[in-house]
């Protein structure tokens, strides 16, 4: 569980870790690998379950399916909580 949790902390993470990381990370191989503008959140994103993994690793917990799926859910999570919301307004007629 508690690599569920630390999944879902990266994931949510992901945009805030954009610069001190991602970037960093594509600066030192522009030599060789080239990235465009939009590559740099899946960098970010790969970095950053990259580190929840070891950390839940290291916890013992956590199997990949549920690192994966909580990474995605911090990623997507405030999108999905706004898209719920506007199917529960849309219900009650709003």
């Amino acid at each position: 569980m508690m690599g569920f949790i630390v999944a879902v902390v990266a994931g949510f993470c992901t945009p805030y870790a954009e610069d001190p990381l991602a970037r960093r990370l594509a600066r030192l191989a522009e030599r060789h690998v080239r990235l465009e503008p939009g590559e740099l959140r899946l960098l970010s994103f790969a970095i950053v379950m990259l580190l929840a993994g070891i950390v839940a690793e290291l916890l013992d917990s956590g199997s990949a399916f549920w690192v994966i799926l909580g990474g995605v859910l911090g990623v997507f999570g405030s999108r999905i909580v706004s898209a719920l919301r506007d199917v529960i307004d849309a219900r009650r007629g709003e």
